[in-house]
């Protein structure tokens, strides 16, 4: 597949969803990609980038970002409170806010810098112990609590449990965030974003489909 084939399925699920054109942001998953394959996208005109991890992040995008003035980046993965201030100062979203401690740390950042990227608060719609996320019973006085905060949070994002009907999930996170007040949802990706977009999705994250199979490292 390619950049070309992905947005083509995006346009037609918002067309079957009863969706304005392009009211759906495509972020392409560069994590674990080489230079040649991002320089390709990048070619193409595409500028909505996530990465994984931020020293990674830091390697792909703070050469292109000095050139790049319309690069728009977006953390997926999840953030070590150590590591906030860097985040903080390279990505323009991040979708893993995911507890009060990392929180807090942004809030500072936040204050100090007088700014703070857009925030999408991770929430872990299968219960999985593997995965972070905020429970879904504890979303509603986290985003309260982000907002206490003064935090930016925009967003919800879930990454649904491998094993069960990803639309499920989709319909949860849009549900929780109806009655928060917030318009972002983070959801889908490369083999479901259809259904994400059906179900409200106004981000979704698309590697494999876009840059093909990952290199390992």
């Amino acid at each position: 597949m390619s950049l070309a084939d992905v947005t083509a399925r995006l346009r037609a699920a918002e067309r079957a969803a009863g969706r304005p054109e392009h009211s759906v942001t495509l972020i392409a998953v560069s994590k674990v990609q080489p230079d040649a394959r991002i320089d390709a996208v990048l070619g193409q005109g595409h500028r909505v980038f996530g990465e994984n991890r931020v020293q990674e992040a830091g390697r792909h995008w703070q050469a292109r970002a000095a050139e790049l003035r319309d690069l728009e980046l977006h953390l997926l993965g999840p953030l070590q409170s150590n590591k906030a201030r860097q985040a903080f100062e390279l990505f323009d979203a991040m979708h893993t806010l995911d507890r009060p401690k990392l929180a807090d740390a942004l809030a500072r950042l936040a204050q100090e810098h007088g700014r703070c990227p857009d925030l999408f608060v991770q929430v872990n719609t299968g219960k999985e112990p593997q995965k972070a996320g905020i429970m879904p019973g504890e979303a509603d006085a986290f985003v309260a609590r982000c907002r206490q905060l003064d935090l930016p949070v925009i967003g919800l994002m879930c990454i649904p449990p491998i094993d069960a009907p990803a639309d499920e999930h989709f319909r949860m996170l849009a549900a929780i965030a109806e009655r928060n007040d917030l318009s972002g949802l983070s959801m889908g990706m490369s083999g479901d974003f259809e259904a994400a977009v059906a179900a409200g999705a106004t981000h979704v994250r698309v590697g494999s489909a876009i840059f093909g199979e990952r290199e390992p490292g």
